[in-house]
């Protein structure tokens, strides 16, 4: 490694991976449940599982981008990180307090957490994907501070870069957004709609500069493309990102009581969101296309253009499907916003990271180009078991919300209620769980990969 304080992001990424396992098994927990209405009950209900499943969801992405922006910042801005020290006490911090959440939801009462952890002088809880206690939020913000402190002076008293910056907006924006989950209006409509300026405007906002960032980084390091190239690509990326993503949080605002304008926006800007991630497709293939070195590190390059094709099938193409408005009056709450939560998480941000840590990873353990071809064609085929196992698992929920629509919204004095919905679904769950369980595997073989001998690649 160029810069000794790089090493830092080692642990964030361990810890991000480990996560990640979790995070898959409760949802395989949740897939058996669809099923089996009774699995794990009462030790782990269906709305703990479901609550433990999404926010260690969020909390392995934010110690991906923490572990990624500790790596490349130092190399890009050509001096060590700012502090060292404050990096590694952020991650414990961030680790304790995400464990002692995770295991709060599990073995207390959430009425219970609530009251032990005085949500009533500032009540926050209760706001899916914004369960944690208040003082964890708070926490949160510290630890958000702090790694924002340290990135932003590293990269301000050093070389500036384009990656740097957009970096650093999109850092700047995840920490300003959150201060909206201790806003909780009385009235439901201003509680919803400023709850999306979190939801929304973190994963189809900030988390794409971020996303954009880290991508630009991997490409210039395993293909040698000259940077000015990159740059102008990025930043037309990053424009398009930010008109469409801000504009979009418009088809959130349907149904909850805001004006009928809403209705016109928001399907025109999820018109244009899909744009940004076609253009990250071209970008990333124009940029192998055109490279100039044959880096040893093929497996990077796998999973940099497996980002793209992902994010633009999950984000974007999936997304758009299901929020124009006229179609989402039929769609929205149906295991066809599952499919595009699933996969658009999955492509953009899951496959991002493991696209760093595909490239640093193997550095930060003294292999400079990379893992051996061995430990390469064992991660090859972890990432075609993951990829394969979520469009498997997609295209299953996409069945699964067609036949809620059909069934339960579009069948006028014969819909079937919700349950009786949910127990025709059965079989395509079981298909569901079944990619559920192929990607798990996946995950698995990519550890595997750690511990392949390494063998230095020969040319």
């Amino acid at each position: 490694m160029k810069y000794s304080s790089q090493m830092v992001a080692k642990n964030y990424f361990i810890f991000a991976l480990i996560l990640l396992a979790g995070e898959i098994v409760f949802g395989l927990i949740l897939g058996t449940q669809y099923i089996a209405g009774d699995f794990l009950f009462p030790e782990i209900p269906f709305n703990v599982a479901r609550m433990v499943h999404t926010n260690l969801l969020i909390v392995l992405i934010l110690f991906g981008f923490m572990g990624a922006a500790y790596y490349l910042v130092p190399e890009e801005s050509e001096r060590e990180l700012w502090s060292p020290w404050l990096a590694k006490v952020t991650f414990w911090v961030f680790a304790a307090a995400g464990v002692v959440t995770i295991l709060g939801y599990l073995f207390v009462p959430y009425a219970t957490l609530a009251e032990i952890t005085y949500n009533n002088l500032l009540p926050t809880m209760g706001r899916e994907f914004l369960e944690q206690p208040t003082i964890i939020k708070i926490g949160i913000v510290i630890v958000a501070l702090s790694f924002v402190l340290n990135i932003g002076m590293t990269v301000l008293t050093g070389r500036r870069t384009v990656i740097t910056v957009v970096l650093l907006t999109g850092l700047v924006g995840l920490a300003l957004f959150f201060l909206f989950a201790f806003y909780v209006p009385d009235n439901l409509v201003l509680d919803k709609f400023f709850w999306w300026y979190v939801v929304h405007l973190w994963v189809e906002g900030v988390w794409e500069l971020i996303m954009g960032a880290i991508l630009s980084f991997v490409l210039i390091k395993v293909t040698g493309v000259d940077r000015e190239h990159i740059d102008k690509w990025l930043y037309l990326i990053i424009a398009m990102t930010l008109v469409s993503g801000i504009v979009g949080t418009g088809h959130h605002f349907f149904y909850i009581g805001t004006p009928s304008y809403w209705l016109w926006i928001g399907s025109i800007a999820s018109a244009v969101e899909p744009l940004p991630f076609l253009l990250m497709i071209l970008y990333a293939f124009a940029m192998s296309k055109q490279r100039r070195i044959d880096h040893d590190n093929k497996i990077a390059l796998t999973w940099a253009k497996g980002t793209v094709v992902m994010a633009f099938l999950g984000a974007g193409v999936l997304g758009f499907l299901h929020t124009l408005a006229p179609v989402n009056f039929f769609t929205h709450g149906t295991q066809l916003t599952a499919a595009h939560g699933h996969s658009s998480f999955f492509g953009a941000y899951i496959m991002i990271m493991f696209t760093i840590i595909s490239y640093a990873m193997p550095i930060m353990r003294g292999r400079p180009n990379g893992n051996g071809l061995k430990a390469q064609k064992v991660e090859l085929t972890s990432f075609w078991m993951m990829v394969i196992g979520m469009l498997g698992l997609t295209f299953a929920l996409m069945v699964a919300g067609t036949m809620q629509v059909f069934l339960q919204r579009m069948g006028g004095a014969d819909s079937l209620s919700f349950m009786a919905t949910q127990a025709e679904i059965v079989p395509v769950y079981m298909v569901r769980l079944a990619f559920g369980v192929l990607t798990l595997l996946g995950l698995l073989t990519y550890f595997y990969s750690f511990f392949v001998k390494h063998e230095a690649v020969t040319k």
